[in-house]
């Protein structure tokens, strides 16, 4: 992250943080992670954003349950305990081999599966729950 991003971030709200973060891409990457950041956010009122590791996060029942973030050549949708959760879409394409972690990256050419995704993301809070 170049510094002129870090201080800008210092101080801003957490939702403020998770935009100025996402828009920062400017490009294919930002469209992606808005998509995402929008399902995830519509998939239950109990998800709270919040703002780790520069990244987004959202965490339920105080738990993390995903993060999303933007790289090179992929977009990266992290589920910090997918290894426990049911994947009957295959969409998990990395991370196969953590203990805990499950992610899927997505290229630019990607369409995202939304009703599968949020399954997925519905399961991670069930899970938390337990």
């Amino acid at each position: 992250m170049s510094i002129k991003l870090w201080v800008i971030l210092i101080g801003m709200r957490v939702s403020d943080k998770i935009t100025e973060r996402i828009n920062h891409y400017g490009d294919w990457r930002t469209d992606m992670l808005k998509e995402l950041r929008q399902l995830i956010n519509e998939t239950s009122p109990e998800l709270t954003e919040d703002y780790k590791w520069d990244v987004p996060v959202w965490n339920s029942n105080n738990k993390l349950v995903c993060a999303v973030s933007g790289f090179k050549e992929h977009v990266k949708f992290n589920f910090f305990k997918g290894a426990y959760l049911p994947d009957p879409q295959k969409l998990f394409n990395s991370g196969l081999d953590s203990k805990e972690h499950r992610s899927i990256n997505f290229a630019q050419s990607d369409k995202l599966d939304k009703a599968a995704l949020t399954q997925l993301v519905q399961a991670a809070i069930a899970y938390n729950k337990l």
